[in-house]
């Protein structure tokens, strides 16, 4: 105790005081607790507006949706004047034939017993699984169900034309080799992260093996030229690809090597330099085929407007000069005159109009910029009180006019949406004007099995889970919905 009672009574020095206790400099020396809150956050935007709109009905059998449609009633305009005692004329009716074929869209993923107990106390694994399976197909279904090209392809580009200036970076006396790709809604985002594919090939949860087109079209046939303008820039321009809402830009030295150079949403570029052969290549099996078509997804939006023979509007905008594309233009009285040649399309060709019309950020801006501008001037007035302290800036564009509807003006919903690309512009109807059309839902979600979930038979130390639907995009009346692509940015 005496030998106790003398050390405590010593304050501690030299060797002593590096022994005691201190704040440790980082998370992972010393005696220090961790403090982690649970559970873990989620952090990423889950934007499906088409796909919280549209009704989900089940009952899907067999391999398609099936239906009939009559589309027109005294198509050869017999007269219906009737002389005494006659009969009239027997009129002549239009019918139509539909199909949609169902698809299974899903996604897997898996739990290990390590991960469900390193967890313990933090976190549920198994139920983050479900939970992020289900949030991943939803944001994948909403770009099915918006750009979704599963029943037919594009082709292969035609009309590329090139033209050299000054003001690039290509240097005098180089052979200049270039082709296009026309891109569908996942060709787009893949070409825009730098992927460039033909094929795509995956192995599934169970270890078999899927191939399907990767959304690029067959590349467009080479054109060249020798620089010889100084700093060369090449203009490029195509015709456009219906059913394209993106393109492509290769270039190279010969016909058969090129690289990724630009990605366009309108049919037109200007390729400032030379490929450092570092880019993504051009692969070859793009030169022969054309891989734009995911056989493994049902037809959006897209495809159903695109469609050979689906009687919808697709609005291709002209190529403008300079490779920038031609932009949306003011009709100077708070319109826009491109938007108002589709409604007069609607109310000439059906009668109708459009509930809402779905844009990128880009074509937003430009609807506020020309509706409220015009041309010149401002075509708006605004007054405040002279007491107000304050004005609150900028304005936003919440729908347009359309002067094309029975009975008087109707309001064209305007909607920011997440998938659809700079450049394009989807027209959405959700019901006919029609007396007794014979159907509550004009566009619906047809499931032979909705959203479900399989837990897999546990063979190995893990466990696995998919979420799955079957189903199709079923559009009763393709043209009532319409696309406005291959719009310019604006200058």
């Amino acid at each position: 105790m005496d030998a106790l009672r003398e050390a405590l009574s010593k304050a501690a020095t030299g060797d002593n005081l590096q022994k005691t206790f201190v704040q440790s400099g980082n998370q992972l020396t010393g005696l220090t607790a961790f403090s982690l809150e649970a559970p873990a956050k989620l952090f990423y935007p889950k934007l499906t507006p088409i796909r919280n709109r549209l009704p989900r009905v089940g009952g899907g059998t067999g391999i398609q949706a099936n239906w009939r449609a009559i589309t027109g009633v005294n198509t050869g305009r017999a007269s219906i004047g009737v002389s005494e005692g006659n009969r009239g004329q027997i009129q002549a009716v239009s019918v139509k034939e539909y199909m949609a074929s169902f698809r299974t869209l899903g996604i897997d993923s898996y739990v290990t017993a390590e991960a469900q107990r390193a967890a313990n106390g933090f976190d549920d694994p198994e139920a983050r699984a479900v939970q992020s399976n289900l949030n991943a197909l939803m944001i994948g279904e909403e770009r099915v169900l918006l750009g979704g090209l599963g029943t037919w392809g594009l082709g292969q580009p035609v009309g590329l034309a090139i033209a050299q200036t000054t003001g690039g970076n290509i240097a005098n006396t180089t052979v200049v080799n270039v082709r296009v790709c026309a891109l569908t809604l996942e060709g787009y985002n893949r070409a825009k992260a730098g992927e460039v594919v033909a094929l795509l090939t995956r192995t599934t949860g169970n270890g078999a093996t899927d191939t399907f087109g990767g959304g690029f079209s067959m590349a467009s046939a080479a054109v060249n030229l020798t620089a010889s303008a100084g700093s060369t820039l090449v203009s490029a321009s195509c015709t456009p690809v219906k059913g394209a809402v993106a393109y492509a830009w290769f270039m190279g030295a010969n016909a058969s090597t090129m690289y990724l150079m630009d990605v366009t949403t309108n049919s037109a570029t200007k390729l400032l330099n030379f490929p450092a052969g570092t880019e993504p290549a051009l692969p070859a099996d793009l030169l022969t085929n054309d891989r734009s078509q995911n056989q493994l997804v049902h037809d959006g939006y897209f495809g159903l407007v695109a469609a050979s023979g689906s009687g919808a509007y697709w609005y291709t905008m002209p190529n403008g000069a300079g490779g920038l594309g031609t932009p949306l233009t003011s009709d100077g009285a708070g319109g826009i005159k491109e938007i108002d040649a589709v409604l007069l399309w609607y109310w000439n060709t059906h009668r109708m109009s459009p509930t809402r019309m779905l844009v990128s950020g880009r074509e937003l801006n430009s609807f506020r910029t020309l509706g409220l501008l015009g041309t010149s001037s401002s075509t708006q007035r605004f007054t405040w009180n002279s007491d107000q302290r304050g004005v609150l800036l900028s304005a936003k564009v919440r729908g347009y006019t359309n002067p094309f509807a029975m009975g008087g003006s109707e309001e064209v919903a305007i909607e920011l949406h997440p998938d659809v690309p700079p450049g394009t512009i989807l027209f959405e109807t959700d019901s006919l004007p029609y007396e007794l059309p014979g159907v509550d839902q004009l566009n619906r979600v047809l499931c032979r099995a909705d959203y479900h979930q399989i837990v897999y038979p546990q063979i190995t130390r893990r466990k696995d889970f998919g979420v799955y639907t079957d189903q199709v995009l079923q559009c009763y009346f393709p043209p009532a919905q319409a696309v406005l692509t291959n719009i310019g940015a604006p200058t």
